[in-house]
Formats: C-alpha cells, sequence, structure tokens
C-alpha cells in the first residue's frame, strides 16, 4: 500500500535527479531535512517545475521508505525578490548552506523552520524599501547567530573564557578590549596571536544579537557602521570554520561584495 503524506517546508536547494527528474532538499519541522525526488520537473511544461530555492511549499508526497516522491506542489509563499540583490540573495543562500551543514536527515527540528522564515522574511522585507546592504548584511549575521544558538553551537558571550568573570562591556571605556580566541569564546584583555578584539560597543552590539530583534537607534538608523557589522561577520565565520569544520561560502561572498562596493565608490 502506497503511503501518501502532505508537508509544509521550506525549498533549500534544487538540482537535478536523473534525466528528467529534480532532487529538492527541503526544510520540515517534522523531519529536519528531507531530500525528495520530483518526477518530471525538468520536462517542458511539467506541472510539478516550479519549485526553487526560497519557496515555502506545501507537498503531497508518496513513498514509504529511500527517496519519496512528490506528486503536488502549492507554493505558499515564493521567496524569489532575494535575487534582486546578490547580498540578500547571499545572505538567504548561507542561512540554507548552514541549515544543511548543522541539520540531519529526518531530524525533527521544532522551532527552526520558523525562525528561518523569520529572516527571510525580513530579508524580502527590505525590496519595499529603499535598498540598504548595511541592513542585509546585518540580518546575515544575526541569522548565522540565532541558527548556532539553536543547533547547540552558540556563541559563548556571557562570560570570559578564561577568568569566568561575567562579560560586561564598559561602554565609553575605549582602552578595555575583549579578545575572540576561536577554540575558546571571548577573553577580556588583549590576548597574545588572537586577530580579532572588540571594543565594548563591539561586544555590546554582538551579545545584542541573541535578542530576537535587529538593533537600531532611537532615529530609525541601524546601530553600528559597516567595519563593526564586517568584524562581527568574521567573528561568525571563524566561530564556524572550527567548530563546524566548514566554510560557509555565502558569508565570504557578501564580505567580498561589500567590501568591493566600498572600493567602488571611492
Amino acid at each position: 500500500m502506497t503511503l501518501t503524506q502532505r508537508v509544509k517546508g521550506l525549498s533549500l536547494k534544487v538540482g537535478p535527479l536523473g534525466e528528467n527528474d529534480r532532487l529538492l532538499t527541503l526544510l520540515t519541522d517534522e523531519n529536519g531535512i528531507t531530500r525528495l525526488a520530483i518526477p518530471g520537473a525538468r520536462k517542458p511544461k511539467s506541472r510539478l517545475a516550479a519549485t526553487s530555492p526560497f519557496n515555502f511549499l506545501d507537498l503531497h508526497i508518496v513513498g514509504k521508505k529511500n527517496l519519496k516522491r512528490v506528486t503536488q506542489i502549492k507554493i505558499l509563499k515564493s521567496y524569489g525578490n532575494l535575487g534582486k540583490y546578490i547580498e540578500t540573495l547571499s545572505a538567504a543562500q548561507a542561512i540554507s548552506e548552514l541549515i544543511i551543514i548543522m541539520v540531519g536527515n529526518d531530524n525533527p527540528q521544532r522551532d527552526l523552520l520558523k525562525l528561518v522564515l523569520l529572516h527571510l522574511n525580513r530579508l524580502d522585507d527590505l525590496h519595499k524599501t529603499e535598498f540598504d546592504s548595511l541592513q542585509a548584511l546585518a540580518i546575515s549575521v544575526q541569522s548565522c547567530i540565532h541558527l548556532l544558538a539553536l543547533g547547540g553551537y552558540c556563541l559563548p558571550l556571557q562570560n570570559c573564557c578564561r577568568s569566568g568573570s561575567k562579560l560586561i562591556p564598559p561602554i565609553g571605556k575605549w582602552s578595555w578590549k575583549c579578545s575572540f580566541i576561536p577554540q575558546e569564546g571571548f577573553a577580556i584583555g588583549t590576548i597574545p596571536n588572537t586577530s580579532i578584539e572588540l571594543n565594548p560597543s563591539e561586544l555590546a552590539l554582538l551579545q545584542r544579537l541573541l535578542q530576537e530583534k535587529i538593533p537600531f537607534h532611537s532615529n530609525g538608523n541601524l546601530l553600528g557602521p559597516k567595519h563593526v557589522w564586517l568584524k562581527l561577520l568574521n567573528v561568525v565565520e571563524v566561530w564556524i570554520d572550527v567548530n563546524l569544520q566548514k566554510r560557509i561560502t555565502s558569508l565570504a561572498m557578501m564580505r567580498e561584495i561589500l567590501i568591493s562596493n566600498d572600493l567602488k565608490t571611492k
């Protein structure tokens, strides 16, 4: 007897499968990462051909074991606008890359899909007003921090990794430094052979990213200049590299894009 299921999930990746089919990598609450075959999706005029990355889907699937097949697809929300700007596309791809690295196949993930959709909606909303690449960077950094925390790889931002004392940045005391040690965490003071040091404001901003909302000034401007956000991006990249043994290529692309934009404006 053929088992039919109905699932809702976010398409993370779509690739070829055989001559006429596609392979869909889907994120769901119930099964974490699931890979599904979409029969005939590469044929012209196929009713299943519309699937692309970053669509929230309602699917009917059949099969018991191994690679299940998609029989019906309904797009609940498309995030196609993310491709209009390379900054938002890179941020979305970074989310996808990180999820695929951290999440196991058929491993239920409570709250992960909700969190991912929250950040994709924020990226998507950037297209409704005058586009701000710095906000795209901020959302990218915060989304990675949130995903890492949910996956058990949270940045240790509460206590000094050497002394154990609370990491309370003394705002305004610019002689105070905090060193980022990738294998351990954050240590108060200047530590030899560490490449990233944060001042009080930079550490405070990084700590605020554990909260739900992106930090803004009362005048509506994003808190922190571009060079600080690029430094925080570097912290996230190094933490992922050390703890997950993987490099998120989309984060590196984001960095290159923003630095290149700065060079063009000079």
